[in-house]
């Protein structure tokens, strides 16, 4: 299995407001950047989105280690809150119908082609890739 390193990050102008994620995807000697941006979103659903736009273009099963500043993205699955959700009907501990469902499942179902693991990285700190990520983030929030 090919590894796949990955950092994301999401941002938004106000919460809600126009957002913007942005990815740097590393395998063997490459690297490749994206980043995209929704006119009205939060910023949880851009740190998810990242994510997933990142694990999209992975043309194979690939192992893929995820680093996010994100703990909403990274407790999910290290603290398996998504083995709960499935269990309970994507409902969360308060019997409330999980936030950004769409998301989640749509990451879910990419996370049954590849075996991913996710990485808790400081933001906003020394971690020149996550640094990355947000200036590609903040700069795709510009071009709505």
């Amino acid at each position: 299995m090919k590894e796949v390193v990955i950092y994301t990050d999401g941002a938004c102008s106000g919460n809600p407001g126009p957002g913007g994620y942005g990815a740097v995807l590393f395998y063997g000697g490459h690297k490749k950047e994206i980043s995209g941006a929704d006119a009205a979103t939060t910023n949880n659903r851009m740190e998810i989105r990242a994510v997933i736009e990142a694990l999209q273009l992975l043309k194979e099963p690939c192992k893929a280690t995820v680093h996010s500043d994100s703990a909403y993205v990274v407790n999910c699955f290290q603290q398996n809150w998504i083995r709960g959700w499935l269990r309970n009907g994507w409902k969360n501990s308060k019997g409330q119908p999980v936030e950004n469902q769409d998301l989640w499942q749509a990451l879910w179902a990419l996370m049954q082609k590849h075996k991913v693991d996710y990485v808790k990285v400081k933001g906003h700190s020394d971690n020149e890739w996550n640094n990355r990520c947000d200036e590609l983030a903040r700069e795709a929030i510009k071009t709505l």
